[in-house]
């Protein structure tokens, strides 16, 4: 395996963001008990849940669509996503003004240490074993898409897989953002922790940095609420999942689903990584802890009978 200068004047873009803050400041209130019924609305629609102490947030956010649909107050929205022919598609541009998009190439390094370093050794002996040569990887809530080219350069530079099927798949609820993933030309911003050796994977355009084109094809992008099970089965099974940084914006209720989700989703043995700041240690779930050497992930039991014989 491969190693791997102010001048006292206002500018306009200040303007323009006074002018952008005023405009989400102005409009119609969201009082707690209004605030309460369309949270719990989301809630069940995406999993995403918001505390009392943010209904000002939601206020804020829900505005845009308000101004959008012509709708005077809060309490008519409301009826709208229960009642209107388009509601389904309202929901979802809801929850794409709800929901927090950040990432950025090569995050959580010492996570992907342990990927690349320990993961991917095992998962690629255990598809050996059974005379296979696939190896897939699931984003789920990939947002625009810098995890997914994140995890297919790591892959490739490993020099574990070369001729192998390779699909990483990474999901997002906001079609947005799914747009920009596919797009794959990314600004300095997600390059904050890049790695230098992993720039030969990058075309300069007049866009900004492209995703090299050996490196797209091994990754595939889907719309797909993680509340809703059946429609996950688009994933397949897979040997790896990521679901970093987002379960962390979802209630108890809905967290035990997506991983229910995600259980059923990984092959015997694979490994499920979430982010720095999030644990199952108070969850029950079927997942069993492994402590690797950077870091802790989760991997769905491997059946007695699939292991292999003990020696001595």
């Amino acid at each position: 395996m491969r190693l791997i200068p102010w001048l006292g004047t206002r500018s306009r873009a200040a303007c323009s963001e006074d002018n952008l803050t005023l405009l989400h400041d102005a409009g119609p209130t969201l009082d707690l008990k209004e605030f309460r019924l369309l949270r719990d609305f989301v809630n069940q629609f995406c999993g995403i849940y918001f505390a009392d102490d943010s209904a000002y947030v939601v206020e804020r956010r829900l505005r845009v669509r308000l101004r959008e649909l012509g709708i005077d107050d809060f309490a008519e929205y409301y009826r709208y996503l229960q009642y209107h022919p388009r509601a389904d598609a309202e929901l979802e541009a809801a929850a794409e003004v709800l929901t927090t998009n950040e990432t950025y190439f090569f995050r959580e390094a010492y996570q992907l240490r342990a990927f690349t370093d320990e993961i991917l050794p095992i998962v690629r002996g255990r598809a050996r074993a059974r005379g296979s040569k696939r190896l897939d990887v699931w984003s789920a809530g990939c947002s625009s898409g810098e995890e997914v080219y994140t995890i297919a350069m790591l892959v490739d530079a490993t020099g574990l897989f070369e001729g192998w099927d390779i699909r990483v798949f990474g999901n997002d609820i906001s079609r947005r953002v799914l747009r920009k993933a596919r797009g794959a030309t990314y600004s300095s911003a997600s390059f904050r922790a890049m790695i230098p050796e992993y720039e030969r994977y990058f075309i300069d355009t007049d866009e900004g940095k492209q995703v090299h084109p050996r490196i797209r094809l091994m990754c595939h992008f889907g719309h797909l609420n993680l509340m809703n099970e059946r429609r996950a089965a688009i994933v397949g099974r897979v040997d790896v999942t990521f679901c970093r940084n987002v379960l962390i914006y979802f209630d108890d209720a809905s967290r035990r689903k997506v991983l229910d989700t995600i259980y059923q989703r990984l092959n015997r043995g694979g490994y499920l990584l979430l982010g720095h700041s999030e644990s199952l240690l108070q969850s029950s779930t079927a997942f069993e802890i492994t402590q690797l050497t950077t870091d802790i992930v989760y991997q769905r039991p491997m059946p007695y009978t699939d292991l292999p014989p003990r020696r001595g």
